[in-house]
């Protein structure tokens, strides 16, 4: 109960959003022009540059990749994150892991409507990708994730956008996600 509890409010955590910048050191990773590169300790992430960088750790976040505001009336910004959990001694696997959060979608959040959940891989690794709508506050949302285990820690990358923006952000945040990787041991 108590691996539970707190992996809902780790999920819970995603579900927020903040904002600010930061500069990146860009290395030795070949990048798609008009990209900048994330190199952190045990993986890395491309984006575009004209998106901004939020490193400050709110909320429990490795990063935030924000999109610009697209007039002065966007509330939302749509955004990549990542939110990397110790698992060390909770003995979870992937599949137990996509089991308590697709439960917590389901159950903690408002109006939380799970779309797919689908086993796939990414440059070799096994990952689970998890598509789902909620509401928080005056905003429709909906999240794309992607879900790794590995070395006792689960990678929880995330895509949200206002449930009416996601088309139109699908392509450039599903291009982010897949840029994820993890470094060569």
């Amino acid at each position: 109960m108590k691996q539970i509890k707190f992996l809902a409010l780790c999920l819970l955590l995603l579900w927020t959003y903040s904002c600010g910048q930061q500069t990146v050191k860009n290395d030795q990773i070949k990048t798609s022009e008009g990209w900048k590169l994330l190199k952190e300790n045990g993986y890395s992430i491309q984006y575009p540059e004209d998106w901004i960088l939020d490193k400050s750790g709110q909320n429990g976040t490795s990063f935030i990749i924000l999109s610009l505001p697209t007039s002065t009336q966007d509330e939302f910004r749509e955004n990549v994150n990542l939110i990397v959990q110790d698992l060390t001694g909770f003995n979870i696997n992937l599949e137990k892991f996509v089991q308590i959060s697709e439960d917590q979608i389901k159950r903690l959040a408002t109006n939380g409507n799970l779309i797919l959940s689908a086993k796939q891989t990414l440059h070799g690794i096994d990952f689970q990708k998890v598509v789902y709508t909620f509401d928080q506050g005056m905003f429709k949302l909906k999240c794309e994730q992607y879900y790794w285990i590995k070395s006792n820690k689960a990678y929880v990358l995330t895509l949200t956008c206002q449930t009416t923006q996601f088309d139109t952000y699908k392509e450039i945040g599903e291009k982010i996600l897949n840029s994820f990787s993890f470094e060569k041991n």
